[in-house]
């Protein structure tokens, strides 16, 4: 609810601070006066369009700040989301109007007028003949209607939200696999022919290029080789004049030596160690030269297997180890598109088996939808005639449509004034002397199921007569009962059942400025009283310390 509103340098308005009651609180003054100028500062502060001509003559900017309290319940996420901070429930809302620009804040932090229209809708309804807000607007007529039932009903509903959230989502997750699965048909194909000619390589040693190059230069050396090897082993060990035979000497002149002198024995025992190690070297050197052959087809094969490796390396991977990690990369996205087949197939079964459930629950949904649509506009109708509007027809359409979050059920608010008229929707056809009682009715029955806290009725009472007031002034009471209520009238009966009398007053001297009044106790009276007749008499003043039970 709004607690306070403050508006300085507003259009005629010097500075004022008006504090709000909870339940019904009332403007009246004579025509001209300015009261509608209030509602016009709240309403600017909520975001409305407004002209620099709001600025009172002579000053260089206006301001309105605007104290609410939320319901505790309150959704506080799309402050959060915007740094702002919602301490003890409550919102300063304020307004600077510059005559080349406007700025908004929400508790100190700068919004756009885009949020402040966001979420006046959950704040407040303004209803006036030039206004049309939340109950005129059919995109909020099936949340309504939803709402007003009980609870079965709306857990259907939040259930079917939930089952269509996940409808969409499974059928977003088919489009992608789909696409995957569309597309790459023929890259399905080619990649198994990628691994096939990288499986056919049998690549089990990263390194096996080099190894095969080495081993090429050995053959190709292979005479070379033998050679080399052959004529070492000769010199060591071949003929009768090698270098072993002569070694064989000075072993057998250490072993001497070390009979007669002990202290040659280490040098004696690391000679025979060098002389044992030149005789395998000898062995070894001639085995190696006896093997060496020419391999003229070993050369062949290592030819050919470079030559496919070095293929392989070309189209996958400048080296063995990056063909492999090439080959488990291929690897994985066949198997994605192999999954993504049979997953297409799963998605597809639940997908049907969701679209079925939400075709149940859709109609058992529409069903309640449409009988409380009719039992709601007979209530209606009948609240519509109390208000002095006795041949006015209201009734809730509930059209079948293609499924949308919200189920099968197209809902809006259609009305007709006059026996002549057919039904038509609700913000088209209801004049502006009937649009506020025509919402005041709306409001009456559908009160439990209104989440917005505060209702502004501008000039309700045009057009009707003193029972009709009558009838007003009860409903508005019931109203004010769960609702804050702001109201402009002209009608005595309905200003006295107000708990916050507001008189607004237009004062002519040098210059033109509009007070606001709270009034208390005689003051209230003489308000009534002026109301009543005009002016303020014996007769008035009794009438309306009886309308004020006083």
């Amino acid at each position: 609810m709004i607690k306070s509103v403050t508006v300085k340098k507003y259009i005629l308005i010097d500075e004022i601070t008006l504090e709000f009651d909870k339940g019904f609180n009332v403007f009246t003054g004579e025509t001209g006066a300015g009261k509608s100028i209030i509602i016009g500062a709240i309403d600017t502060a909520l975001g409305a369009k407004i002209s620099k001509d709001v600025i009172k003559t002579g000053c260089d900017r206006a301001y309105v700040e605007l104290l609410i309290e939320l319901k505790p319940d309150f959704d506080k996420t799309p402050f959060l989301e915007n740094g702002i901070e919602v301490d003890n429930n409550e919102l300063v809302v304020s307004r600077e109007i510059l005559s080349t620009t406007t700025r908004s804040r929400i508790n100190g932090v700068l919004v756009t007028q885009e949020f402040i229209k966001d979420i006046r809708e959950k704040l407040l309804d303004i209803h006036s003949q030039h206004q049309s807000y939340n109950y005129l607007q059919q995109k909020n007529h099936l949340t309504l209607l939803d709402n007003f039932a009980l609870r079965p009903h709306r857990d259907n509903v939040e259930l079917f939200k939930e089952k269509y959230s996940l409808y969409l989502s499974k059928q977003r997750k088919l489009e992608e696999v789909q696409n995957v699965v569309n597309t790459t048909q023929q890259q399905e194909e080619f990649l198994k022919f990628q691994i096939q000619e990288i499986e056919n390589a049998c690549i089990e040693d990263v390194d096996e290029c080099e190894k095969l190059e080495k081993e090429l230069d050995i053959l190709y050396n292979v005479e070379k080789l033998k050679e080399l090897s052959y004529s070492s082993y000769w010199a060591l060990y071949g003929d009768d004049g090698n270098i072993l035979n002569a070694l064989g000497s000075v072993k057998s002149n250490l072993s001497k030596l070390s009979s007669m002198d002990e202290s040659i024995y280490p040098l004696e025992e690391d000679f025979i160690n060098t002389y044992e190690t030149l005789k395998e070297i000898a062995t070894q050197l001639r085995n190696y030269s006896d093997l060496k052959e020419n391999d003229n087809e070993r050369m062949d094969f290592i030819g050919e297997r470079l030559s496919l490796l070095d293929k392989i390396k070309r189209k996958y991977g400048n080296s063995l180890e990056e063909v492999l990690k090439t080959y488990e990369d291929l690897s994985e996205q066949l198997n994605k598109i192999e999954f993504s087949q049979d997953e297409v197939v799963v998605l597809e079964r639940e997908i049907k088996e969701i679209k079925q459930e939400l075709i149940e629950l859709s109609t058992v949904i529409s069903s309640a939808r449409k009988e409380l649509a009719s039992v709601l506009s007979q209530a209606v109708t009948n609240e519509l005639e109390k208000l002095e509007l006795p041949k006015a027809r209201f009734s809730i359409s509930v059209e079948t449509c293609n499924m949308n979050e919200n189920g099968i059920d197209r809902v809006e608010f259609l009305i007709s004034t006059n026996v002549s008229e057919t039904l038509k929707p609700l913000a088209k056809t209801a004049s502006g002397g009937e649009i506020s009682r025509v919402m005041l009715a709306i409001k009456s029955i559908f009160a439990q199921a209104d989440k917005t806290n505060t209702v502004i009725f501008d000039e309700i009472d045009t057009g009707i007569s003193g029972s009709a007031s009558q009838a007003v002034a009860e409903s508005i009471v019931n109203l004010a009962k769960t609702h804050q209520i702001i109201l402009i009238t002209h009608q005595p009966i309905i200003a006295a059942r107000a708990t916050t009398h507001f008189f607004v007053k237009k004062i002519q001297a040098d210059t033109t400025k509009v007070n606001v009044y709270n009034l208390q106790e005689e003051n209230r009276v003489k308000a009534i009283a002026l109301l009543s007749a005009g002016e303020i008499n014996e007769e008035s003043m009794a009438f309306a310390k009886k309308l004020l039970n006083v």
